[in-house]
C-alpha cells in the first residue's frame, strides 16, 4: 500500500514536472510577444523625426555645452551626458570645442524659448527640408509649461560622401548624390543630428538631482524624442516629471533603446523601416535580457 502510493506520488510529481516544463515554455512565448509589444509601443511614442524622415543619431563626435547653469552642477551635466556620448559609441569633443548639444537653465523656460527664435530663427528653422519638426512643433517649443523643452534640427547627408543631400536657402549649385546602392529597398541618405537645443525651467526642476536632470537631458539630447510622448507604462527617465515616477536617472530599458538606436543600420528605403529596424534591435535584446526566444515559430 505504501509502495504503490509512493510510486503513484512519484507518477504525479513527474506528471506536475511536465506540466510545468510546458508552462514555463508557454510563459516564455507569451513574455516574447509582450516585450514585442512593449517596446513597439514605447518606440511609437517617443521616436520623432522630421516628416518623411527616418530617426536620426549624432555621426561622429558631441560637444554639450551649458549656459546659466553654474559650478559644480554645470560640470556635473556635462560630463554625465559626455558619459552617456561614450556608452552608445559616441566621441567627445576637445576642451574648447563648440557645442552641438547646448543646455540652458532658465527661471523662464518659455520666455527664454521665445526669445532664442526670435533673435536667431535660423538656427531653430534652417529652411532645408527634413532637417526640423514641424511649425506647430516650434510653436509648442516656445509656449506651454514644460520642465525641459528641446528642439533638434538634424541633416540629410549622402551617406557616402558626408555632404548635405538637401538645399538650403541661397544654395546656387544643385545637389548631387552618389548612388551606390540599388533598387528601393536601401537608401544613401542617412539623417545626422546637427545640433540641440535644450532648456530647463530651474524653477520646475526643484527637488530633482543632478543625475536625474542630466540624465534626462541626456536622453533627449541623443533621440528624436517626442514632447508629448507618453511613457508613463515604462521604466524610462522620460517619466522624471510624472507624479508616480520615482525614477532616478536613466534606466536599463532607456540605455538598450539608446543603444538599438545607435547600433541599427538605418539604410532601409523607408522611415517605417528605419524605425522598424530600431524597434527589432531593442526587442532581441529585452528578450535577451529576459531568457525569451527572440524569434517565435
Amino acid at each position: 500500500m505504501g509502495l504503490a502510493l509512493l510510486s503513484q506520488t512519484a507518477d504525479q510529481g513527474r506528471q506536475v514536472e511536465s506540466d510545468q516544463s510546458a508552462t514555463e515554455l508557454s510563459d516564455i512565448v507569451v513574455q516574447g510577444r509582450r516585450i514585442d509589444q512593449r517596446v513597439s509601443g514605447f518606440i511609437d511614442e517617443v521616436i520623432a523625426a522630421p516628416s518623411g524622415r527616418g530617426p536620426a543619431r549624432w555621426r561622429d563626435s558631441i560637444c554639450v555645452g551649458v549656459a546659466n547653469i553654474r559650478g559644480e552642477a554645470a560640470q556635473y551635466v556635462v560630463d554625465r551626458v559626455s558619459q552617456v556620448a561614450l556608452e552608445v559609441g559616441l566621441e567627445i569633443g576637445e576642451p574648447g570645442c563648440r557645442p552641438n548639444i547646448l543646455i540652458i537653465g532658465s527661471a523662464d523656460g518659455a520666455g527664454m524659448a521665445r526669445g532664442l527664435v526670435e533673435a536667431r530663427p535660423r538656427v531653430f528653422w534652417p529652411g532645408g527640408s527634413g532637417m526640423n519638426r514641424s511649425r506647430a512643433a516650434l510653436e509648442a517649443f516656445q509656449s506651454g509649461d514644460a520642465p525641459v523643452r528641446w528642439w533638434h534640427i538634424s541633416v540629410p547627408v549622402d551617406a557616402q560622401t558626408g555632404t548635405r543631400a538637401v538645399r538650403m536657402p541661397g544654395d546656387d549649385e544643385p545637389i548631387r548624390i552618389e548612388r551606390t546602392t540599388s533598387g528601393r529597398l536601401r537608401t544613401t541618405i542617412r539623417n545626422d543630428l546637427n545640433r540641440v537645443i535644450i532648456i530647463l525651467d530651474v524653477a520646475k526642476t526643484d527637488g530633482m538631482n543632478f543625475r536625474q536632470i542630466a540624465d534626462y537631458a541626456a536622453m533627449v539630447a541623443f533621440s528624436q524624442v517626442d514632447p508629448d510622448a507618453d511613457t508613463s507604462g515604462y521604466d524610462s527617465v522620460l517619466g522624471l516629471f510624472s507624479h508616480s515616477s520615482s525614477v532616478e536617472g536613466l534606466t536599463d530599458w532607456d540605455m538598450v533603446y539608446l543603444k538599438a538606436l545607435y547600433a541599427a543600420e538605418l539604410n532601409q528605403g523607408s522611415a517605417i523601416q528605419q524605425t522598424g529596424e530600431v524597434r527589432g534591435l531593442m526587442a532581441r535584446e529585452r528578450k535577451r535580457a529576459a531568457g525569451a526566444p527572440e524569434t517565435e515559430d
